[in-house]
């Protein structure tokens, strides 16, 4: 009864940081989000859990998917491209671990992830700026 409560103060907070967060930190928060639900992932698979298993893995191939496709290819160029096909990759392996139960392929997606997330995390704050800058002048300019 207690996980409840604690569950509903999570949920808000995740809610408010949402609303409150910058781009940056809002692709930051999917990254972790991404992360987490394949750890979940991984513990149900453990414990035979498998529609939990199912849940989880749809949740973080949604998010990965959500990350590829707000990849901007034309300003990113080879970079966003190579990114767009990381992305696809895992969504694979993600479904492939589901049907084949097989916790590699979860940690081969969180292997992959991981540097991604923690190099997103090294940004430095004018690039950043600089960033949300101009993509707020390509916002205005349409």
């Amino acid at each position: 009864m207690a996980l409840t409560g604690i569950n509903a103060y999570r949920k808000g907070n995740t809610k408010q940081d949402v609303a409150s967060a910058d781009p940056h930190r809002l692709t930051l928060m999917l990254m972790q989000g991404a992360l987490d639900r394949t750890a979940y992932a991984k513990g149900a698979m453990e414990r035979k859990e498998y529609a939990a298993k199912g849940e989880y893995i749809s949740k973080a191939s949604a998010i990965i998917i959500h990350l590829r496709d707000t990849l901007d290819l034309d300003v990113g160029g080879e970079t966003a491209q190579n990114m767009y096909a990381l992305y696809d990759y895992m969504v694979e392996r993600l479904n492939d671990a589901h049907v084949k139960n097989d916790l590699k392929m979860l940690d081969e997606v969180t292997s992959l992830l991981t540097p991604i997330r923690d190099a997103w995390v090294q940004i430095p704050e004018s690039a950043k700026q600089e960033a949300f800058e101009a993509q707020r002048q390509k916002r205005q300019a349409v």
